[in-house]
């Protein structure tokens, strides 16, 4: 079937942001010193998000196995699991460090991309 490949890959890189999400959620609810004081979150305040996070990184993480798995659970949640992720990492642009929710957006968007391409058919075009 034309995509595997890229469908294990945006299994192995949904893995990752997952794993991403729950060491940021972590340490949100953690109250570390990774986060600074004068932060200003979409929600209430720094351990909401965290929790937040930490669910989203799970949900993620779930997608990303069964994905591997070659389940059809793990694209349906993939599939959310990218979504949610790249929006939630645009809402936390505006914390303490913009970068690292850039590259949870970026990896969202490359699974996105994996997994709704994944099983199209080959394409043959006549000239």
């Amino acid at each position: 079937m034309r995509g595997a490949g890229r469908a294990l890959f945006a299994a192995i890189l949904l893995v990752v942001a997952g794993t991403l999400n729950i060491i940021y959620g972590i340490a949100a609810i953690g109250d570390a010193d990774f986060f600074g004081t004068a932060n200003v979150y979409v929600f209430s305040n720094v351990d909401t998000w965290g929790w937040i996070t930490l669910i989203l990184g799970v949900i993620q993480l779930t997608g990303g196995f069964s994905l591997a798995a070659a389940r059809p659970y793990g694209l349906v949640v993939g599939i959310t699991g990218a979504t949610l992720g790249a929006i939630g990492s645009l809402l936390a642009i505006g914390g303490a460090h913009p970068f690292w929710s850039l590259g949870i957006f970026a990896l969202c968007l490359i699974v996105l991309h994996g997994l709704v391409v994944f099983g199209e058919e080959a394409r043959t075009t006549t000239v």
